[in-house]
């Protein structure tokens, strides 16, 4: 009986250490997705939202890009291809929440970190829906991002063209 005790017992130990290891430690894809989770909620805003928290929200979404950032955007209606700095992307973001509200959605991220830990590529489904319009801006998404100072940042964007 004692020793079904302790077995048992050490399993538990074992298991509380695991998940804490986890907890505290957590792996650089895990990271990744939860900068992406963050990034999607300060992209978001509210219809009718001020001017203020559109503002901060257009600050946060800048921190999670480097200083340059290479752009290959190839949407409906929209083409774009260049290297923009962290304010631009800022007054980009501020222009599309002029528009009204937005709401963004990464529902699938797939992450692979490169070997060396300090690079790694996010393929991402973005989800952007403007509220009042019926339609849902749904496109996959390729970001390359730089381990730089213990931060992750998004050095690079590109869509992925799928085959219509």
């Amino acid at each position: 009986m004692k020793t079904v005790f302790r077995l048992i017992l050490a399993l538990s130990v074992s298991a509380l250490a695991v998940w804490l290891w986890l907890v505290l430690f957590p792996s650089p894809e895990k990271i990744i997705i939860g900068q992406f989770e963050k990034l999607a909620r300060a992209a978001s805003v509210q219809p009718g939202e001020g001017s203020l928290a559109r503002l901060a929200g257009a600050e946060k979404v800048g921190r999670f890009f480097s200083t340059n950032v290479q752009i290959d955007i190839d949407l409906p209606n929209r083409q774009q291809h260049a290297a923009m700095s962290r304010e631009e992307i800022v007054q980009a973001v501020l222009a599309a929440h002029s528009a009204g509200g937005l709401k963004v959605k990464f529902p699938d991220i797939n992450v692979t970190v490169a070997s060396d830990q300090a690079t790694a590529q996010a393929d991402v489904t973005v989800e952007a829906k403007v509220p009042g319009e019926q339609d849902v801006l749904v496109q996959a998404m390729k970001f390359t991002l730089q381990k730089t100072d213990g931060r992750w940042l998004i050095t690079r964007v590109q869509t992925v063209r799928t085959l219509s």
